[in-house]
């Protein structure tokens, strides 16, 4: 125990963390604005484990690897799902809709389109001395646009082009500031690669994907010089797909995702040798601006720093590093049960949880269902809820049976 002070969150080099005043470790998470983006969209990757990135494609491969969508066999097919958000506090108008399709050009070229829409329902504004300033409806959404080729037999790229907007409290006013809405472009880069191998008498298949996301300009909600960093990410993917008969197959996936964005830095560092709280190199070299010198980067310099910017070392990088787990079963490509697992550091989130959930398929429609049970004693959105994805396959409605 140091003989610091300080009230507030400080470093301390001895235990590579974060510690409160009776210095023990607290979290320190990568903070974005627009945080809606990273939230798994759809039933079927939310009972996997939040996995997506190289399991098969279908509509929802926008969000996790817009790539996949070059190898899709369909012509067309459009999903719609519905995502209720902290159902357990009674909430009925807190929810995230996403929709999302895409049309095959030919043989190596597939387009896709997705709409997200995150709305916070209804809230009553007060001022610091809890006088009502209003009512407003805060709500958030991304407009996507994707291009995806194939460039080998086995090999292919994608690129999605985005439009996000966010509208949290616009028209209120806090500290005499204004607060408006916020607006960023940003893209998607993504690729894919898959191989056909014989582990089973039917076959098998693996699959490797990697994808770049949400990587464009920050945002602000008033005339401030601090813009707030959108949650670009770096997803890799591995699934193994193993055809056992005619009619049973399985599919073992893992995800490791990590924000590229700067790691959290305390305002100060406590000396090993006095137990003194010290300035932290790196936190502002300008205080004249009262900027942290980490919402001063460029999105570029910021995402090739991720990997070693954070002040407890390769320890605190891998911290920041989150994992999937996901397992499905297909019988007669109708009926799915899935299981997946999520894990986050409890430093940089503690988000814990099983997902589970199913998959029907009947002629021209699909219906995936998800369920998320936690697993620790962090509060999540989604504990004990259930969201549903409706897919509309076109080519099976042309189709003669």
């Amino acid at each position: 125990m140091f003989g610091h002070t300080s009230t507030i969150a400080q470093y301390n080099p001895l235990r590579g963390c974060v510690v409160d005043a009776n210095d023990q470790c607290v979290p320190n998470v990568i903070l974005s604005a627009v945080p809606f983006l990273r939230v798994v969209p759809d039933a079927r990757g939310g009972a996997l484990g939040d996995s997506g990135i190289a399991t098969s494609a279908d509509p929802n491969s926008l969000h996790y690897n817009s790539s996949k969508l070059a190898f899709i066999d369909k012509d067309m097919s459009f999903s719609a799902t519905y995502t209720p958000w902290l159902r357990n506090l009674g909430l009925r108008d807190v929810y995230l809709a996403y929709l999302t399709g895409y049309k095959k050009v030919d043989d190596l070229q597939t387009i896709g389109m997705g709409f997200r829409f995150f709305s916070l329902g209804s809230i009553q504004f007060t001022d610091v001395n809890g006088n009502s300033t209003g009512e407003g409806n805060p709500r958030e959404f991304e407009f996507a646009v994707s291009y995806n080729r194939k460039l080998a037999t086995n090999l292919s790229a994608g690129m999605t082009a985005k439009y996000i907007y966010s509208n949290l409290a616009s028209g209120q006013m806090v500290d005499g500031i204004l607060i408006s809405s916020a607006n960023a472009f940003a893209a998607d880069l993504s690729v894919t690669y898959k191989k056909k191998g014989n582990i089973t008498e039917y076959g098998s298949e693996w699959t490797f994907g990697g994808a770049i996301s949400n990587l464009g300009s920050k945002v602000t909600y008033s005339a401030s010089q601090a813009k707030d960093f959108i949650p670009a990410n770096l997803g890799l993917g591995a699934a193994l797909m193993l055809n056992f008969d005619e009619y049973n197959s399985m599919t073992f996936n893992v995800d490791v995702n990590k924000l590229l964005l700067p790691s959290p830095i305390a305002p100060t560092t406590i000396n090993p040798e006095t137990g003194l709280d010290e300035p932290s190199p790196g936190y502002d070299d300008d205080p004249m601006n009262g900027i942290p010198d980490t919402k001063e980067q460029s999105i570029f310099a910021a995402a090739i720093g991720s990997f070693g910017d954070a002040q407890g070392g390769g320890g605190e990088e891998f911290k920041e590093i989150n994992y999937s787990l996901g397992v499905e079963y297909w019988y007669s490509k109708q009926f799915a049960a899935r299981l997946g697992y999520y894990y986050e550091h409890p430093e940089k989130g503690d988000r814990q949880f099983l997902t589970t959930g199913i998959g029907l398929k009947y002629n021209v429609f699909a219906l995936d269902i998800s369920y998320l049970i936690p697993t620790n004693n962090r509060r999540n959105p989604l504990d004990n809820t259930l969201r549903f994805t409706l897919q509309f396959d076109f080519e099976a409605l042309t189709s003669d049976y």
